[in-house]
């Protein structure tokens, strides 16, 4: 497998490293790639002690960006567990979702950790997230030892080792340990948001000096509908009023096109003062009377050199 890789690549060699570094299989987790592609790798973990998950063997994907380690890996959980959805990315800032919150220094190690610790976590609906009940994820437990992956071929029950009251944590254990406690589940659903929108809305609204509380924009809006909702039963208790009133302003925001209609449309010409006007008009009517003055005055003249040229031809035929 070695040879289909450049071992220059930033990738390939933290890799190969890793790889090295998780060949022999603990008593919590173990990985490794598969053996025609560096870039996949297939892990087991032990359920947390003490929780709904304990004796349970979970099995699981790890899909690398060819930019590993600067862009985070996708976890996918294989075994059905209670807590994470099977055959979907899970969401952790470890996790491809959250490529802003990924750390280079973190690694696959550091990710199997966190997994096992975020395990007895509610989910809270994020994305790739479960909150099954404790007697299922214990039902779940006990099967998921009999879970055997048809890619690494290897049953649950083998692929750790036992666990043993005199086991103690390696040097690399306690260092990604410390590294997955920065990790923090992110939660993407729509009800955490809304659930988020209505616990800062509160602080957003705060009194003013008069003890008043300012509208916000969601106020105004169902402001404007219970208005609006008012309005028939204001029309069935009062016949007598006049029905052609215009309704009254909302609160609402306008659209781009009613507040484009409201605006003062421009004039086609424009617009002088009245004295202004009548200068103009003494202008043209003085305009005009000289053109026919002009006009007459060539007239006469052209007259008059007709008038003259007839009374020589006469003289010259005396």
């Amino acid at each position: 497998m070695e040879s289909k890789y450049n071992r220059k690549s930033p990738a390939v060699k933290r890799l190969m490293k890793e790889a090295a570094e998780l060949r022999d299989p603990t008593e919590h987790y173990h990985a490794q790639p598969l053996e025609d592609n560096l870039f996949e790798w297939h892990f087991t973990v032990r359920g947390p002690p003490d929780s709904d998950f304990d004796g349970g063997i979970y099995h699981g994907r790890i899909v690398l960006p060819p930019e590993y380690p600067m862009k985070p890996p996708s976890i996918i959980l294989l075994t059905p567990n209670g807590r994470f959805e099977v055959g979907k990315k899970i969401c952790l800032s470890i996790s491809g979702h959250h490529p802003e919150t990924w750390q280079p220094s973190w690694s696959i190690r550091t990710a199997l950790i966190a997994i096992i610790g975020f395990m007895p976590t509610r989910g809270e609906g994020a994305i790739g997230s479960l909150d099954y009940t404790p007697e299922e994820r214990k039902m779940l437990a006990k099967k998921s030892q009999d879970y055997c992956c048809e890619s690494c071929g290897i049953p649950m029950k083998a692929a750790l080792l036992p666990l043993t009251s005199n086991s103690l944590p390696s040097e690399y254990d306690r260092k990604d340990k410390e590294l997955a406690k920065q990790i923090s589940f992110k939660a993407e659903s729509s009800t955490s948001s809304k659930s988020n929108e209505m616990q800062v809305l509160p602080t957003i609204a705060s009194p003013d000096s008069t003890g008043e509380t300012p509208p916000t924009t969601e106020n105004q809006a169902a402001m404007s509908v219970s208005e609006q909702a008012d309005f028939p039963s204001r029309a069935q208790t009062n016949p007598s009023e006049d029905t052609s009133q215009p309704t009254p302003p909302t609160n609402r925001p306008l659209s781009p096109r009613q507040r484009r209609a409201q605006q003062p449309r421009r004039p086609a010409s424009p617009v002088y003062p009245q004295g202004q006007h009548q200068a103009d008009r003494t202008n043209h009517l003085g305009s005009a009377i000289l053109i026919v003055l002009l006009t007459l005055a060539l007239a006469a003249l052209i007259f008059r050199r007709v008038y003259l040229a007839n009374e020589y031809k006469f003289d010259y035929e005396l």
